[in-house]
């Protein structure tokens, strides 16, 4: 039962509204003590007051489940029978199981592009939000009605794999070729302190991304397939990691003639023009400034290879919406792809949504994998695993295989959970200490809560019961927390954010550990209901992990 739609349907008869515009402005309450929902009669006071209004309203209004209706100026306060909201929510949510919280709002085919971890480059701390949020984004998109398709867009040409290999060539020839995320990000670091140092260099690496791309090279074309390959290999260990499977892999080098070819047709048709030698887009008149699609040596840009993937998208995969979740910086450079395909008469253009990625930061500024300022993320998963690892063996002992497997999920939902729990548009100060912690605000704290419901269910035979004798406070909390599920999820589809759903774990976590310190459960006389509630949060947080891409345990 659906008691917000109920309330709105009893509103709007009396009002002669419709009841979608009751609906949208019933409100829940801060205060448990105004009720379980609020509905404000600004909107519908007309002549009267709204005081007036929600006094009338309240001696019209006869609902079966509602136990008092209160009236507070202008708010008409329900509050809500106890046990038809037991028996109503525990009734859902078994009902429905892993499907509880799961929504029909949209039936499309969606392509989520996320990630995209260049090759010949460090994977840091920075790309694990954009691949939790991407992750999480697919999931929550699948849950309320589309057909998902993952994308990665992985850069393997370019500026900074000729600036690799040319550092792997000219000092680092005789290292052995390994499938090492360290040893690789190595070699990056090493060549741009080199070019800064010696900028005379740069002509050099000008001529070996030149021969890449026209693959006159053979030599050179082997040794960028060779280490092309051992970057993929171990991008895939770190993604195997993160539980993070892609249906697409896009790259670069495969849409560079595509992107070169359609700048080419965009100036004969007179929207590109060629400036200095370059291919230009001049996007001034709509504030975006000028785009370059082609350099003045007649090598592709990024800019050139995003129209081709566009293109590619839509017309060979058949999907009718594109959803970028690409770092924040880059907020120009969609704005002006869109822009440009909009011009070209692209008739998917309005098809395509950037979600922006915030910077992650350390405590003392910016991370760079030019630099080498960040933080690895095998270091980072390393120290982790080593943590939780000590924290499982105060609580049991587990043989090496079933140790590492549990340390590192929970090393993962320190990441993710810490990477998913502010909006997206939030810049993150990265602070590993409380990312590794087993309590509060983090993803530990969410499993460590999950389990402890699953060894409550473990230790009782009893039959679970819907109803109760009496319903604590602390049990209407919880019931009411598990009845909000479906609606924040919603928000997080609506927004293309992940973060009201993990606000929301770590809400539902809390209230579950203050019922349980609270409410005896194992021997209470309302031990059979309890189990109910138990096992009502347990599939509520279960599916709220999920879409969060993180793994409940039945065991820390």
């Amino acid at each position: 039962m659906d008691f917000k739609d109920k309330i709105a349907i009893a509103i709007s008869k009396k009002l002669r509204v419709g009841k979608k515009e009751i609906f949208d402005v019933i409100e829940v309450p801060p205060d448990d003590k105004l009720g379980d929902f609020s509905f404000p009669c600004f909107k519908f006071a007309g002549k009267n007051k709204p005081a007036e209004i929600a006094n009338d309203l309240s001696k019209k209004i006869k609902i079966s489940f509602i136990d008092k209706i209160e009236v507070k100026g202008p708010y008409l306060n329900f509050f809500v029978n106890k046990k038809n909201l037991a028996e109503s929510v525990l009734s859902s949510v078994f009902k429905e199981k892993e499907n509880y919280g799961r929504l029909k709002l949209s039936n499309k085919k969606v392509m989520v592009e996320f990630s995209q971890a260049n090759t010949h480059k460090a994977f840091h701390v920075g790309h694990i939000r954009g691949t939790s949020l991407g992750e999480s984004i697919s999931r929550i998109l699948d849950f309320c009605g589309n057909e998902v398709v993952r994308a990665n867009y992985q850069g393997d040409t370019g500026m900074h794999v000729a600036k690799w290999i040319w550092c792997y060539q000219k000092y680092h020839s005789k290292d052995k070729l390994v499938e090492d995320e360290a040893w690789i990000a190595h070699i990056y670091v090493d060549a741009v302190k080199r070019l800064s140092e010696n900028p005379e260099f740069q002509k050099e690496v000008d001529d070996i991304n030149r021969k890449l791309e026209s693959k006159e090279d053979l030599k050179l074309n082997a040794l960028w397939n060779k280490t092309r390959l051992l970057s993929l290999g171990a991008l895939s260990k770190i993604y195997k990691d993160l539980d993070t499977k892609f249906d697409e892999y896009f790259f670069e080098s495969h849409v560079e003639k595509k992107g070169k070819e359609i700048s080419k047709k965009l100036v004969k048709k007179k929207i590109a023009e060629i400036s200095d030698e370059a291919t230009i887009m001049r996007l001034e008149d709509y504030n975006l400034g000028v785009w370059v699609l082609l350099r003045s040596d007649g090598t592709v840009l990024y800019s050139a290879k995003d129209l081709a993937l566009a293109e590619e998208k839509f017309m060979k995969h058949k999907i009718q919406k594109a959803v970028y979740v690409v770092g924040k910086e880059q907020e120009m450079h969609f704005h002006q792809l869109f822009k440009t395909l909009e011009i070209m008469e692209f008739k998917q253009a309005k098809n395509c949504q950037y979600v922006p990625v915030s910077e992650v930061r350390l405590p003392h500024g910016k991370m760079s994998s030019r630099t080498g300022d960040n933080v690895l993320y095998s270091d980072f998963k390393n120290e982790l695993i080593k943590a939780a690892k000590k924290e499982i063996l105060k609580r049991e002992k587990l043989n090496d295989s079933d140790l590492e497997k549990r340390a590192l999920a929970i090393a993962v939902a320190s990441m993710k959970y810490s990477m998913l729990n502010q909006g997206n548009n939030k810049t993150i100060v990265f602070d590993k200490d409380n990312a590794m912690k087993f309590e509060g605000d983090t993803g530990p704290y969410l499993q460590y809560t999950y389990a402890r419901a699953c060894s409550i269910l473990r230790k009782s035979k009893k039959k679970k019961s819907l109803y109760a004798h009496s319903i604590s406070d602390k049990e209407t909390s919880l019931l009411k927390k598990i009845y909000d599920f479906p609606m924040v999820v919603k928000k997080s589809f609506t927004e293309l954010d992940p973060s009201p759903i993990a606000n929301y774990s770590h809400g539902l976590a809390k209230s579950f550990n203050e019922f349980y310190n609270s409410c005896k459960v194992i021997g209470d006389k309302e031990e059979v209901f309890r189990l109910s509630l138990v096992e009502a949060f347990k599939i509520t947080l279960g599916n709220a992990l999920y879409l969060l891409g993180i793994k409940a345990l039945n065991k820390m």
